[in-house]
């Protein structure tokens, strides 16, 4: 059972976070008539600061920073290919998204497949652009309930049965609400708190850790010890040859996906310019230290001698927060994860909702339909994806939403050819990307499913293995690399390009003018 001061002090993390969300719209007040774009990207008015802290706040959600540190508990060190990704991330969104945020800006594109029609003149190709990111969302969203739970459960916050589901809805309640009136301001300034409180309590935590379980040496030493090794070098937590191969491309793989995630494009659409976007993803590294003292926690959790449950790795560090840190600071921390969990939810539903208005509803139901009519929709879907992620995470298990968001890893990858080559060429054609796209998508779920839903899969050299997803993208390129020749020497015709983007692999940094900076 929580103790009083725990259970204070969390409460008071999410009362804050309630009132933040409540002055949502004090974020930069609009007087314009209502826009999708006013509502999913908050009029594109976001400076540095908080574009800093709405991508961080996206990028590194709750269950991230409770599954790395149990995949570190279970497994030692592969868990850390999250550290090498989430820096590779880093020098890719500086060159891709400010490109992107340009094309969006000028053409008044508000998800990516607005992008991805204009630049092919293809409405399949933008369809399945679309519904290939909201297919992958929606798992992710789910799991940001479960990393929750995990959570909640672990530190004796979550009571049993009925009256735990109900404090899960009342957490997503107040996020809904806010949401629905303020759209993205809402988790743009919980995401300030989310800094603070994660900034804060980890730096804390890790002090006390060390303090407690005799410096770094120690804990290394008694994590490879729990292990099974001797020591440290002769133990999971240094990677075998054979692990190397998978370490990397699942570093790679995950960056490369990481930036097709509709979230994360909504995050950075929301910036006022690309010179903003280029300094948020500069200082992004500092969100990335905390990942790596969150996996450090996992094998601090190891040598604590902490005992997660068998299938739940996931609740080691909130175990051990539980049992080393007094009340006051464990409830800070879970209350810190939960805030964690709500920013990204929230701007994942906006996302989702928003490909679903711009890219089905108005492009194949409603053409005419009106900004008011658009906003109102989008709300209406985007509570429509908070209610289904509450119910699906109360009527399956969880290892199904695990499953799903691993296979939506490797779905969202395959978009990466028509939007992140598109930005620097039209070569491509857009029969050939769906072709490609089909192909990527239909060997990734083999490959997947075939080895039991594990990331990984043999390479067919010996025991090497690599990231099923970056070996579905090979495929991808591959086909539509062909097909292009292909339908080319059959002189297939291809849409209009409506994006002013340069035809062929050259690109040339410009100096910023007045259209970057509205």
């Amino acid at each position: 059972m929580a103790d009083g001061a725990m259970t204070a002090t969390f409460l008071a993390v999410i009362g804050g976070a309630s009132l933040l969300a409540v002055t949502a719209r004090r974020l930069h007040p609009s007087d314009r008539l209502p826009s999708l774009e006013g509502w999913a990207l908050a009029d594109r008015s976001l400076g540095p600061v908080w574009t800093w802290l709405l991508l961080g706040g996206t990028i590194f959600t709750a269950y991230t920073f409770t599954a790395v540190p149990g995949l570190a508990y279970g497994n030692g060190a592969a868990a850390f290919f999250a550290v090498p990704y989430t820096v590779i991330v880093c020098p890719i969104a500086f060159v891709l998204l400010s490109r992107l945020w340009t094309v969006a800006r000028r053409h008044g594109y508000i998800t990516v497949a607005d992008f991805v029609r204009g630049r092919y003149g293809s409405p399949p190709l933008a369809l399945v652009v679309a519904l290939t990111g909201i297919l992958a969302t929606m798992p992710y969203l789910a799991l940001q309930l479960l990393g929750i739970r995990a959570v909640l459960t672990a530190g004796g916050v979550y009571p049993q049965e009925a009256a735990g589901d109900a404090v899960m809805v009342a957490l997503f309640a107040g996020l809904a609400v806010a949401t629905y009136r303020h759209g993205l301001r809402a988790p743009t300034v919980i995401s300030a708190l989310k800094a603070v409180a994660v900034f804060v309590s980890l730096t804390a935590v890790c002090w006390l850790v060390l303090v407690r379980l005799g410096g770094p040496g120690a804990v290394f030493e008694g994590a490879a010890r729990r292990l099974g090794g001797t020591d440290v070098a002769h133990s999971p937590l240094i990677l075998s040859p054979e692990q190397q191969p998978a370490y990397a491309t699942l570093a790679l793989g995950s960056a490369l996906a990481l930036l097709m995630y509709p979230h994360v494009l909504t995050a950075g659409f929301a910036a006022d310019s690309p010179r903003t976007l280029r300094k948020a993803c500069v200082a992004l590294p500092a969100w990335t230290g905390l990942l790596a003292l969150f996996g450090f926690l996992g094998i601090a959790a190891l040598a604590a001698g902490v005992k997660a449950p068998r299938g739940g790795a996931e609740s080691a560090v909130p175990m051990l927060v539980d049992q080393l840190m007094p009340g006051p600071l464990a409830g800070l921390v879970f209350g810190a994860i939960t805030v964690g969990a709500l920013v990204p939810a929230a701007v994942m539903s906006i996302a989702a909702a928003t490909s679903f208005v711009r890219n089905v509803y108005v492009e194949y139901f409603h053409p005419t339909a009106t900004p008011k009519r658009q906003v109102r929709t989008a709300k209406a879907v985007s509570l429509t994806a908070k209610v289904g992620a509450v119910a699906f995470v109360f009527g399956l298990r969880d290892q199904d939403a695990i499953n799903l968001q691993l296979l939506g890893g490797v779905w969202i990858l395959q978009i990466f050819p028509a939007v992140a080559v598109g930005l620097f060429t039209g070569r491509l054609h857009p029969r050939a990307l769906l072709a490609g796209w089909g192909v990527g998508m239909v060997a990734g779920t083999f490959m997947v499913v075939r080895e039991g839903f594990s990331p990984v899969v043999p390479l067919g050299l010996g025991p090497l293995e690599i990231y099923a997803g970056l070996a579905a993208l090979l495929l991808n390129l591959t086909v539509a690399v062909a097909g292009t020749a292909a339908l080319e020497r059959l002189g297939v015709a291809r849409g209009a390009d409506l994006t002013d983007l340069p035809s062929r692999l050259a690109v040339r940094w410009r100096p910023e003018t007045e259209a970057d900076n509205p």
